[in-house]
């Protein structure tokens, strides 16, 4: 029997079509169109590079199920990329779709956090950076499904869905294997100590986010520490690992500033539109 309809997941291709029609997309009003822009990089550039860094797991998993799921959260991250990069396509005004903005621009204008460049290590390194962006990233979409843009919002609403479950699953692992054995439990915590000051750069605001929050179409990420703290507390907590005590910040990458690790990602991202330009399936 055909499968029913999806009437509960937005639209967001058939939208972002509609307003292709009329040459772009207008920010929310009294939005800064480069800080709109930048948003919106940030959003994609995130999911890109942690996507393509789940990627590198297909085959390699410690087991079937682990590698399954990783491939479809890479799957899931890749396609919320193509949503945030075509839309920052749209604001630019300059004819750029997604897969240019992917494949065709350098280093230092992408706008990933460092966490999410970082080499995958282990699997338990694996699973703590992704748990704790998740907690990170669930908290940021709840807040963007009411956001004054309706096209974020509507992009939002649409990754939640998908964010909700990996939230679930890396929270699970990472209790699972933190309550473990001494030897996961080790790792587990030697992978929260090495990245924890990678992942505060999640909290770090500039000029860019204080032009979307005071334009309601975005939260300040710093606004989100507070709920991103009790997530992480309560599943560390059933976990057995320490939250470490540092505040120190690595941060750059909201800005451009990468670490060398973005140049290696980049190089076999985008080899084949560098090496075929305009080459297509």
């Amino acid at each position: 029997m055909p499968s029913l309809p999806d009437m509960m997941t937005p639209d967001v291709e058939g939208l972002a079509q509609q307003e292709g029609q009329g040459g772009g997309h207008a920010p929310a009003e009294d939005a800064n169109q480069d800080a709109f822009f930048e948003f919106l990089l940030r959003m994609g550039d995130n999911a890109l590079i942690l996507g393509h860094r789940n990627s590198e797991w297909c085959g390699h998993g410690p087991v079937l199920e682990e590698d399954i799921a990783m491939s479809n959260i890479a799957l899931d991250l890749i396609g919320q990329t193509s949503l945030w990069l075509g839309l920052a396509g749209e604001v630019e005004g300059q004819g750029r779709s997604a897969d240019d903005l992917a494949y065709l621009r350098d280093a230092w204008d992408f706008r990933n956090l460092l966490l999410l460049e970082r080499p995958n290590g282990d699997f338990g390194k694996t699973l703590m950076r992704q748990f704790m962006f998740d907690a990170f990233h669930f908290h940021q979409l709840q807040a963007l499904t009411g956001s004054a843009d309706p096209r974020v919002a509507e992009i939002a609403a649409k990754a939640l869905k998908e964010v909700s479950y990996h939230l679930k699953r890396s929270a699970e692992q990472v209790i699972a294997l933190g309550d473990g054995t001494d030897e996961s439990h080790a790792r587990m915590q030697a992978a929260l100590d090495e990245q924890w000051d990678y992942a505060l750069e999640m909290f770090t605001s500039d000029a860019s986010d204080a032009a979307m929050a005071a334009a309601g179409i975005a939260p300040d990420p710093a606004n989100l520490r507070g709920v991103w703290d009790e997530t992480v507390d309560a599943v560390l907590a059933q976990a057995t690992l320490k939250r470490p005590d540092s505040s120190f910040a690595h941060k750059g990458g909201k800005q451009g500033t990468h670490t060398e690790h973005l140049g290696y990602i980049l190089a076999e991202m985008q080899f084949l539109q560098r090496a075929y330009p305009g080459a297509s399936w």
